[in-house]
């Protein structure tokens, strides 16, 4: 056999790097908390090791996959920047469970992520925030100077990213908080603490564009979904709603005036014993703000306190000024095939502001029905503009 000649082997050597290499690439790489001294015996501390391994795993240039595997581990408040050098999956197998501790409750943050593109947050283990450990600790109903406790995740200045088949539980703040995001995935979830738990928001979004989420199932004490100040195209559908406040559009008017909300769809969702439906809610008196592009349609009701709201007089605090007006416009809201059963007797309750009153807000096909005391279902509505088209139950709202 004759041999090889050192050009032809130079050309196979850099064939099989091109295959490896490709555009100069690395290839995958694993980072396995274990192998930075993670112990998922759930009582040992590993937020240091967690954040060595996400280091490395951040320096590397290649594609890297943050490796939880099963078991479950203890996890102190932790944040993971970038910029990295090259995309991340965070993969959960395993239970990440949150600390009991009172002293080192009262942050923002449980697992942040900030500054980075190209995240990918997976795997379908749980995130367990063992929140009844916290909750007595919130006075926020009482107290509007009250202490912050943690998120269970959350997202700042994140693009082009995703996270997908994730469960969260008992989390002593909201769940999922989503600030100044661009470009995010949201699928496959499930968030659940009790109906009584405080402040325990699904899904919390503010000062980001571009946000969808689908195929989720929300079940807390406050906001299914809530979308403040900057909330922009917001594509929200085939979530399952219930116990909690609904799904939410502010409250808009406090602060943030420049930061105005537009395009957001609810779609192909149900709500089940929810204190609300679908519900706008701004400030008053308030900073001059506006939502807009506003859709939500084909939504079903089950024995749902308030299933249509706009609440223009809205202030959970104490001091409130009732007889102020709220100087947050309103426009453009279109309400369309929502059907089912409420809890109370106003299925529709439109109250805008008498300063700024809602404009071109669209009833078409509403079915909402009430077997409760008093007759049935019945509509309020206030300094609002607007047309009704098709079956309209309750009637005589525009």
């Amino acid at each position: 056999m004759a041999k090889k000649s050192g050009f032809g082997t130079l050309v196979l050597l850099l064939f099989s790097l091109s295959i490896v290499y490709v555009n100069g690439a690395l290839p995958p790489r694993t980072f396995d908390v274990r192998m930075y001294g993670a112990v998922a015996d759930g009582k040992t501390d590993n937020t240091k090791a967690f954040l060595k391994t996400w280091e490395d795993a951040c320096e590397y240039g290649g594609r890297s996959r943050f490796w939880i595997p099963r078991g479950t581990f203890l996890l102190g408040s932790i944040s993971f920047e970038g910029s990295c050098k090259g995309s991340m999956t965070f993969l959960i197998k395993g239970t990440l469970k949150a600390t009991t501790d009172p002293q080192q409750f009262f942050t923002d943050t449980w697992i942040g992520f900030r500054y980075l593109d190209k995240l990918t947050v997976k795997g379908g283990g749980y995130l367990d925030g063992q929140g009844a450990a916290a909750w007595p600790y919130n006075d926020c109903r009482r107290n509007s100077n009250c202490r912050t406790l943690p998120t269970t995740l959350r997202f700042d200045f994140v693009t082009n990213s995703t996270v997908n088949n994730i469960k969260s539980v008992n989390s002593k703040n909201s769940h999922i908080n989503i600030f100044a995001c661009h470009n995010m995935i949201i699928s496959n979830i499930r968030l659940t603490a009790p109906a009584n738990s405080p402040n325990t928001d699904g899904i919390h979004i503010g000062t980001s564009n571009k946000i969808k989420i689908s195929r989720a199932v929300i079940a807390t004490g406050d906001d299914c979904i809530s979308m403040v100040s900057g909330s922009r195209n917001i594509d929200i559908d085939n979530v399952a709603c219930g116990p909690g406040h609904g799904i939410s559009i502010g409250s808009l008017g406090r602060s943030h005036a420049s930061e105005f909300v537009s395009g957001i769809s609810v779609t192909n969702s149900i709500f089940i014993g929810s204190d609300n439906g679908v519900r706008i809610k701004t400030m008053a008196p308030s900073l001059h703000s506006k939502a807009s592009g506003l859709t939500f349609q084909n939504l079903f009701m089950r024995n749902v306190s308030n299933p249509i709201v706009i609440d223009q007089q809205y202030c959970p605090y104490e001091g409130c000024r009732v007889q102020s007006s709220s100087a947050v416009q309103i426009q453009d809201v279109t309400f369309r095939n929502i059907m089912g059963i409420s809890r109370t007797q106003i299925a529709v309750n439109l109250q805008c502001s008498g300063a700024l009153p809602c404009k071109n807000v669209k009833l078409i096909n509403i079915d909402l029905g009430y077997h409760g005391r008093g007759g049935k279902a019945k509509s309020l509505c206030s300094n609002v503009i607007g047309y009704s088209y098709g079956k309209q139950i309750p009637g005589g709202c525009i």
